[in-house]
């Protein structure tokens, strides 16, 4: 008896999920599952995110990030506060052709990513300087000097 009963549970919980199935099967549904697929496999030339070693020294901060493939116009550095933020935009375009070189599918990605590294002490805007060579930015953040107060 208590197969019987697991059985027309099976059989209600399959007639429930046909209706489901043929949704996501049949277009314009299926369609878009399928390029959304296409998307999370294609690989993107740089990753969503992207390393920044901070190196300390006695007198600054160094910040290093490779961004290979990255022109310096896609970087942006901002500074506020006791913040230095990198943001790298990327768009990728995709044209296919048939054999009579007729556009058939067009298809164009964007993608910004940012980090923002946090400082112990307010940063200088004026003193902070950064190079991009060879897809390695370098940001140098000068330490600030406060004043030494001495006790009485």
């Amino acid at each position: 008896m208590f197969e019987r009963k697991k059985n027309d549970r099976n059989d209600r919980f399959g007639e429930l999920m046909r209706p489901l199935n043929q949704f996501f099967n049949e277009k314009p549904v299926k369609g878009l599952l399928q390029q959304m697929d296409e998307l999370f496999q294609k690989p993107f030339f740089f990753t969503p995110s992207f390393n920044v070693e901070v190196t300390e020294t006695e007198n600054e901060y160094r910040l290093t990030s490779e961004l290979p493939g990255i022109k310096r116009e896609q970087i942006d550095i901002d500074i506020l506060d006791h913040y230095v933020t990198i943001s790298v935009q990327s768009s990728e375009s995709l044209t296919e052709e048939d054999e009579n070189h007729v556009v058939v599918r067009r298809q164009q990605s964007m993608q910004r990513s940012s980090r923002t590294i946090s400082f112990p002490q307010p940063i200088n805007e004026n003193t902070v300087t950064a190079s991009y060579k060879d897809g390695v930015l370098q940001i140098v953040v000068p330490k600030q000097r406060g004043r030494k107060i001495y006790l009485e």
